[in-house]
């Protein structure tokens, strides 16, 4: 039998009651708080250590022991907190309409086109590391696997993920091609790519 218990659902059987905050605010604390790092373990302590050395079982009686475990931490995490707030009110008044035009054609137009172009940008990347020329593949290679020729070989670009997968699935690459494998890291970090060095 499976179940499913809502959030809700959750503060019932816990019998805990939360913060009800304005429309927007919690969101808004919450980047702040991203941006701030003002809950990490280093300033609020290791939570999932800090509630097993828990005795207590209610919500009364974990507050009290933490603040004793812990009595500068809430006060931290606040000051940290408040100051990135503090940062973002003076961003957000630089805001203005062209400023939003341009992220949105940044998002749409920009960040669009690299992450679906990527590949030749992976292409270029070892053509020049091998200093050798390099194409996209034709709709015929293309229809093989094959995303681009690099020098004289053959490449297909697949996410780090496809060598886990790789016999689970129907495609045949070309046994000459050289398999290149990207990973995609954090928002606005770019990728990593493994390719053999020759």
């Amino acid at each position: 039998m499976k179940l499913r218990l809502s959030s809700e659902d959750l503060k019932i059987l816990l019998d805990v009651r939360t913060e009800d905050f304005p429309k927007y605010v919690w969101p808004l604390i919450n980047l702040a708080n991203k941006f701030s790092q003002g809950t990490r373990p280093r300033v609020v302590g290791q939570m999932s250590d800090l509630i097993q050395e828990f005795a207590g079982s209610t919500l009364e009686e974990w507050r009290d022991w933490y603040n004793e475990t812990r009595p500068a931490s809430i006060d931290q995490a606040t000051e940290k907190i408040l100051a990135q707030l503090q940062a973002l009110r003076v961003a957000i008044a630089t805001v203005d309409r062209p400023m939003v035009k341009r992220w949105v054609e940044d998002l749409v137009i920009v960040k669009t086109f690299i992450g679906l172009k990527f590949q030749q940008a992976i292409l270029r990347f070892i053509a020049e590391h091998r200093d050798v020329e390099y194409r996209l593949a034709n709709a015929e290679e293309e229809s093989r696997g094959i995303d681009g020729i690099v020098g004289d070989k053959p490449v297909c670009i697949k996410p780090d993920t496809y060598s886990t997968k790789r016999g689970e699935l129907q495609e045949t690459l070309p046994e000459d091609a050289e398999l290149v494998y990207y990973r995609k890291l954090e928002a606005g970090k770019g990728i990593e790519i493994e390719f053999s060095d020759t």
